[in-house]
């Protein structure tokens, strides 16, 4: 009886919201029909990544019928599997960016619901950790912008999200700016299993707004494995799938 009363007054009170504040394009601004979605020219403007690509890395594979690239032959990364929404540019970085400094929180909804298609098939005890930020980041900014994410996508796929189960204890330099080299060295040892946390014989998702040259992401999944984690796997908004963009 409840539930029947609630639902209509949800809907109503969606209405009076969508009236008096319209649904606005994530990457423009001007209204749209639907909250958290982009106009046509926004969606245009970005290079949709879906689940296409390397079958480890995700980066997209031309002139090829391989289902690996060569690097991931060559060297095959700690990360099992690399999925992004978008790749990056100068609108998806915005959107990175608003989100992380601009405190337009709602944006990590508008993240999720792109990222949620790139679900792999986990078992039931498959978790989802963001990647930590250090606490005096964290201090300073108000929250982790991929704790964000990574909440909203824990409701779309019904997962767990626990907290402090990874955590960053070395506070680093930026990394914008740095070689593939001076970043993995950078981010050496500044990630540490949270206590208590039972990984042993469990699939890791990680979550992150952007990923750039993949030295964060591999540092945490290198001590998420020897954790006891059988299989890390990193979702995030958006990848960086030409050199060129690394040193932005």
């Amino acid at each position: 009886m409840a539930s029947s009363l609630i639902d209509p007054l949800r809907s109503l009170g969606r209405a009076v919201v969508d009236y008096a504040l319209p649904p606005r394009c994530a990457g423009c601004g001007e209204v749209i029909e639907e909250a958290g979605a982009f106009c046509p020219p926004c969606w245009n403007r970005m290079e949709w990544l879906g689940s296409e690509g390397c079958e480890r890395c995700g980066l997209p594979l031309l002139a090829t019928e391989a289902d690996t690239c060569g690097r991931c032959l060559a060297d095959p990364p700690h990360l099992h599997r690399i999925r992004a929404a978008v790749a990056y540019d100068e609108l998806p970085r915005a959107i990175a960016l608003n989100l992380k400094y601009g405190r337009k929180v709602g944006l990590a909804r508008t993240m999720a619901r792109y990222m949620a298609p790139l679900k792999g098939a986990w078992d039931d005890e498959a978790l989802l950790i963001p990647v930590p930020l250090h606490r005096w980041r964290i201090w300073s900014r108000g929250f982790n912008q991929s704790t964000l994410v990574a909440r909203e996508l824990g409701r779309i796929w019904r997962m767990p999200t626990p907290n402090n189960a990874l955590r960053r204890i070395k506070r680093t330099k930026p990394l914008k700016g740095m070689s593939h080299s001076q970043r993995r060295k950078a981010v050496a040892g500044a990630f540490q299993v949270g206590d208590g946390s039972e990984l042993a014989g469990k699939t890791v998702i990680l979550i992150d707004d952007v990923l750039t040259s993949g030295s964060t992401a591999e540092a945490c999944a290198k001590v998420l494995r020897k954790a006891g984690a059988v299989r890390v796997e990193l979702i995030c908004w958006a990848r960086v799938v030409r050199p060129s963009q690394l040193m932005r």
